[in-house]
C-alpha cells in the first residue's frame, strides 16, 4: 500500500476545489538500475474520485504519469461536509484509499 495521500476539499462559488496529492514511485519499467538490470514497472493505473455517493473522476493512468502524482478536479453540486473519497490500483494489484471532508 502507498502513502497516504494528501486530500483538500473547499467549497467556494458553488464549486468545490479538490487536490490530491498521491504518494507513488510511478516506475515506468524503462529504466535501469546501477547493475543494468530493468527496474520493473510500478505505477498507478486507475484512479477514481468520489463526492458522497456520486463517482466525479474516473480515470485510467499509465507510466507516463510522474512520481508522486498531483491531481486537482473542480466539482459542482457538494456541499460543505460531504466526503470526498479518493482511490487508486497500480498494475501490481497494490491498493489506496483515502478521505477529506469539504471545507
Amino acid at each position: 500500500m502507498g502513502d497516504p495521500m494528501r486530500i483538500r476539499a473547499q467549497l467556494k462559488d458553488g464549486l468545490t476545489d479538490v487536490r490530491v496529492l498521491m504518494g507513488h514511485i510511478m516506475e515506468t519499467g524503462q529504466r535501469k538500475d546501477a547493475a543494468g538490470k530493468t527496474i520493473a514497472a510500478h505505477y498507478i493505473n486507475d484512479v477514481k474520485v468520489m463526492v458522497g455517493e456520486r463517482t466525479v473522476l474516473s480515470a485510467k493512468w499509465g507510466p507516463a504519469v510522474s512520481q508522486n502524482p498531483f491531481l486537482q478536479i473542480r466539482v459542482r453540486g457538494a456541499k460543505v461536509g460531504d466526503k470526498v473519497s479518493v482511490s487508486w490500483t497500480d498494475n501490481t494489484g497494490d491498493k489506496r484509499s483515502d478521505e477529506a471532508v469539504i471545507v
